[in-house]
């Protein structure tokens, strides 16, 4: 990734030419993370915005938004990973016009829609993008804006409602300082940048480190919702990906005490640490017709099958196994072309603390903030109640809703 930032000296009367600028060198290592989301108007959510560490959890009542936030940070990893509008916006129930604030009046045209964004840092610096979207009459992105290193680096607009086509600007400072040309309005801009741009002037290859930085960040995205019912259930020998409902955990389990010895004696440790049973080792038995079933083995007695595991057992020994692998056995779309190391795992998990008692969500928090002071996993989660006179723990950022938004 190229790390300079295309500035401006500007005198009186001459043209701006492009000065590199180059970033300090812990900055050019940096893993891109989003450190910040934006929810200008969505759901119940005005002129909202939310700092994001390594460990950021929304805590509030029902209907305080916690959720809602959470679903425009996948929205958007969804769009970075080249979903078209509708299919990133059908995680939404009741679709986007659900996304749309309910106070929010339509146009002349009768149009309503719903904007958001987030910030990423990395190498290139803060890089900012934001989305206009038109969801009534019909589903459109009408306006983007990405912007850094003190420029507006990208920008689209609808000018024609009758094309299915935003006309696109984007920073190229050199003889032309602009380039134009139109976009497919049910895609983010920013995700089409490496295809459109050359790379050729300083102001290029600007525009596409800060478009790869955002796209890295957000692709790197996994929505965790574990689910007991269907964990309890035997999985395919060769179905070693992780999914979002961690269904296939046996197959999961049957790979990862494979491939490395001392991250599955890891993983036995803390999953260990918030089971009621002794856990000596996480193990596997064939259940007939290519099937396997997972079991907690214990140095006496017969090992435990998962199905006689509690909601909240199940749901803890998901949680961390997700937290202690990474993308490499996650169901997700990881960025091919750059690096593992360069890379920072987000995990999404609303209702992070569902059916656990508190003993596994202390655990689960300390695991999180282990990993992610290593700076390869982050967690943005949600959790139940007010917390009235609850203190954060240490390394823990929480936004409490308080059932405002």
């Amino acid at each position: 990734m190229d790390t300079r930032c295309a500035r401006p000296d500007v005198h009186p009367g001459v043209s701006s030419v492009v000065s590199p600028v180059v970033p300090p060198a812990a900055s050019r290592t940096q893993r891109p993370v989003v450190t910040e989301l934006r929810l200008s108007a969505f759901k119940s959510h005005r002129n909202a915005s939310f700092a994001l560490g390594p460990l950021t959890l929304f805590r509030g009542p029902s209907g305080s938004g916690k959720s809602s936030a959470l679903q425009a940070y996948e929205v958007l990893a969804r769009l970075a990973g080249g979903d078209a509008l509708g299919e990133a916006l059908s995680l939404v129930d009741g679709g986007p016009g659900a996304c749309v604030p309910q106070q929010a009046r339509p146009d002349a045209q009768g149009r309503r829609g719903f904007r958001i964004g987030c910030t990423v840092e990395g190498p290139v610096g803060p890089v900012r993008v934001d989305v206009a979207v038109q969801a009534e009459p019909e589903l459109r992105i009408v306006g983007e804006r990405m912007t850094g290193c003190g420029r507006t680096l990208l920008s689209t607009a609808l000018r024609d409602p009758g094309r299915r086509a935003v006309e696109a600007a984007w920073h190229t400072a050199g003889a032309v300082p602009v380039t134009r040309a139109p976009l497919p309005d049910d895609r983010l801009g920013t995700a089409l940048l490496p295809l459109r741009v050359a790379g050729k002037t300083a102001g290029q290859r600007l525009v596409l480190d800060a478009a790869e930085q955002v796209v890295v960040a957000l692709r790197a995205v996994f929505a965790c919702d574990p689910r007991p019912e269907l964990m309890r259930m035997p999985a395919a020998a060769h179905d070693g990906l992780l999914r979002s409902a961690c269904d296939n955990v046996a197959a999961v389990l049957d790979r990862t005490r494979h491939e490395c010895a001392t991250r599955h004696a890891a993983l036995v440790a803390a999953v260990g640490a918030g089971c009621r049973v002794p856990v000596d080792g996480l193990g596997v038995r064939e259940a007939g017709g290519g099937l396997l079933q997972a079991v907690l083995e214990r140095k006496s007695g017969d090992g435990t099958p998962l199905e006689r595991l509690g909601d909240g057992e199940l749901r803890y020994l998901a949680l961390c196994l997700v937290l202690m692998t990474g993308p490499g056995v996650l169901d997700m779309d990881p960025v091919g072309e750059v690096l593992q190391a360069r890379q920072a795992l987000t995990v999404l998990a609303d209702d992070f603390d569902r059916c656990l008692d508190a003993r596994q969500a202390r655990e689960l928090i300390a695991l999180a903030v282990r990993m992610g002071e290593r700076g390869h996993v982050r967690l943005v989660g949600t959790v139940r109640g007010t917390g009235d006179g609850d203190a954060p723990a240490e390394g823990v950022s929480v936004v409490d809703l308080g059932g405002e938004c």
